[in-house]
């Protein structure tokens, strides 16, 4: 969407994709390196076969495509029966598999719209159904911060929230979001006022992101160790008093205490932060 200016991720093609993977590999050098996978790429998985390879299904094949060319892992959507199937399948294959519960953007045509999601135990449930299938780390994307953190303290992965609160294990930004470089439907539009003159000196430059991003609040907050994001206004997603209660009950039912333990803290800690309740509708 930020590259290439569709309106969803669902266009988007393997070949596609493996243009940008081996892009960033060429400049990595220690990173952790993964690679998402395309809509339609994985679905069908262990249930399909191609004509020339009786021992992998289609998601297994379509993950090696990534793995040949030296990546650590690829990332998944969804937590749907097929969707756990297919990252037990490609972990089986030998490759390593991030999950993605929440709002899954490939999954638009079914959730009616890039919406927030994960109101209920379901997030809680998928990403330990992902966990138990080999999944190494889950992605949880807009979801209210209670559900991140009760998620993140079941599970014994790791957790990287987009927009689902501060008490995921890390967190993930589209850079091109961060350094304000788009204008697209589904985003912000920005109006930089910095104009920072850089080589080559045939370029005329608008804006310079990167100087702009150093000088930031968000450059000084990185630089310093001292990070304050995502404060209250970038965890938007909120849980409702009944549903708390409800949410506390169904976590208290499937034995995780630690769970509904993370759920009572995190609240307290968004009250003392934002002054308000995070429990309004």
């Amino acid at each position: 969407m930020v590259v290439h200016g569709h309106d969803t991720t669902l266009p988007i093609t393997l070949d596609e994709m493996l243009v940008h993977y081996r892009a960033v590999a060429r400049g990595s050098k220690r990173s952790l390196l993964g690679g998402d996978l395309p809509f339609g790429t994985y679905e069908s998985c262990s249930n399909q076969k191609s004509e020339g390879n009786q021992q992998h299904g289609f998601g297994e094949m379509n993950s090696h495509r990534y793995s040949s060319q030296g990546a650590d892992a690829i990332k998944l959507e969804g937590g749907a029966p097929s969707r756990i199937t297919a990252a037990k399948a490609i972990v089986e294959a030998g490759i390593a598999v991030m999950g993605h519960v929440g709002l899954t953007p490939q999954a638009i045509s079914v959730l009616g719209g890039f919406r927030p999601q994960g109101r209920t135990l379901l997030v809680v449930e998928t990403a330990l159904a992902l966990q138990q299938a080999g999944c190494f780390s889950v992605v949880l994307e807009c979801v209210p911060a209670p559900v991140a953190a009760a998620t993140t303290s079941a599970l014994q992965i790791p957790t990287t929230g987009v927009g689902a609160g501060p008490f995921c294990g890390g967190q993930a930004l589209v850079y091109h979001d961060l350094l304000g470089m788009l204008q697209h439907l589904h985003h912000a539009k920005v109006s930089p006022t910095t104009v920072i003159p850089v080589t080559p000196k045939f370029c005329k430059t608008v804006w310079a992101g990167w100087r702009y991003y150093q000088q930031s609040s968000f450059g000084v907050q990185g630089r310093s160790g001292q990070w304050i994001f995502p404060g209250p206004a970038h965890s938007p997603y909120k849980i409702s008093a009944a549903d708390v209660v409800g949410f506390l009950n169904e976590l208290q039912k499937l034995g995780l205490e630690k769970a509904a333990s993370a759920v009572a803290t995190a609240i307290e800690k968004i009250e003392t932060t934002d002054g308000g309740s995070p429990r309004r509708g």
